[in-house]
This record gives C-alpha cells, structure tokens and sequence, in this order.
C-alpha cells in the first residue's frame, strides 16, 4: 500500500495580514518577545548602525527561513538544530563579506555582532518554531514582517540615542554648535534608558488600543 503523502490543512498554507504583521506589533521580536537584546543594545549608539544590523538580520532571517522551509520535510529530526545552524551561518558569512566590502567603518563599528547573528535568539527560533513547520509562502512573509519589526524597533532606538547623545542624525546635524548633547546616551546606559521608555511606550499604547477594541465590540453587541 502507498504512503498517503501528508498535506498541510489549507487554513495553515493561507498567507493573510495577520502572517506578515505578527512581528510588526503583536510579537515584535524587541519590544514583545525581548529577543536579540544583546545587539539591540550594543549597536544602537547611532541610527545607520542600527538600520545596518536590523537589514543584516532581516536578510538572514528571510533567506535562511526560506532555506529551511524548503527543505524541511528532508532534515532529520536529529540533527535538525545542527543543520539550522550550519544554513544561518552560510547566509551570516555572506552579509559579513558583502559589509566588510561596502563600509570598512561600518563593519568595524558593527564588531562582532555581525557574526553573532548565527546565534540570534530571534533567527534561530523562528526556524525552529515556524520555518520548519509552514509552507515556503507563509515562512518568507512571517520573516519579512519579523525582520522589519526588529529594524523599526532598532532604527527608533539608534536614532533616539543619536539625536541626544550627539545632536545628529544620520551623521547630519540638527541643533547647530549651541547643542550640549547627552553623552550617556551614546553609552551602554542610555540604550538601556531608551528600550525602557520605548517599552513604558509600547505598553501605553497597546493598552489603549486593547480599551478602544473592547468598546468598540461593547458599542456593536449593545447595536
């Protein structure tokens, strides 16, 4: 007798919305899951070196998701985490190459966080919590939303820090030669003083975004 080859139930291999805006809002991969802190924090002293490594894990994200979602069905469980692995590092090795080739300075003010992607909390879980479990499709789109949900929280935080620990931004000044900028918030506390208030902030709004959807659905039950 045959093997009936499995198929995935049609609602899973739908791509909607909610697929894509996952990492946007709902589990932002900084301000929700608190994932990949460790170079949020490092390289956020100024906006271009954020946007630099929200880019190089977006991309990585995307690629090695699409990677392992294609050849899901053929990793053995075994030695899943271990191939993981070796297909993240494959893609962080050709973003290190292709930054060490576009911007000395910005490879050296990046250091070694380019190469700690591999270990990114956020890549390698969403390769083993969704690439390895949903079609091609969905995976790149979740990715997509992910990836660029850790870039804007990154992108916010380095240019929050850089307009007041060095009055620029972009490497372009804003205040003029008047400005006394806040030099802790080019140091390791003022990542930490910023994602704090970006997190006060965050919470702020989804509550109150909680209390309007809950009147709204009072004012539509009450019609």
């Amino acid at each position: 007798m045959s093997a009936i080859p499995h198929r995935e139930p049609r609602e899973k291999q739908a791509v909607t919305w909610d697929v894509f805006s996952e990492g946007l809002w709902r589990d932002n991969p900084v301000l929700v899951m608190m994932l990949g802190l460790c170079p949020a924090l490092a390289v956020s002293n100024s906006a271009i070196n954020a946007l630099a490594m929200g880019l190089a894990t977006t991309f990585v994200l995307i690629t090695s998701g699409a990677i392992i979602s294609l050849l899901r069905r053929f990793i053995p469980r075994q030695v899943r985490i271990a191939t993981y692995i070796v297909i993240i590092a494959t893609f962080v090795t050709l973003v290190d190459y292709s930054i060490q080739a576009i911007s000395l300075d910005l490879y050296n003010a990046l250091g070694a966080f380019i190469q700690l992607i591999v270990v990114n909390c956020i890549i390698l879980g969403r390769a083993e919590a969704y690439a390895s479990r949903n079609p091609f499709g969905r995976t790149v789109v979740n990715a997509t939303g992910m990836g660029l949900g850790f870039t804007i929280a990154l992108l916010v935080l380095g240019a929050i820090r850089e307009i007041l620990g060095s009055g620029s931004l972009f490497g372009v000044d804003l205040f003029g030669p008047n400005f006394e900028p806040w030099v802790v918030m080019i140091l390791p506390p003022g990542g930490f003083i910023v994602l704090s208030l970006m997190l006060v902030a965050f919470n702020l709004v989804n509550r109150r975004l909680g209390s309007n959807i809950k009147q709204a659905k009072g004012h539509s039950h009450a019609a």
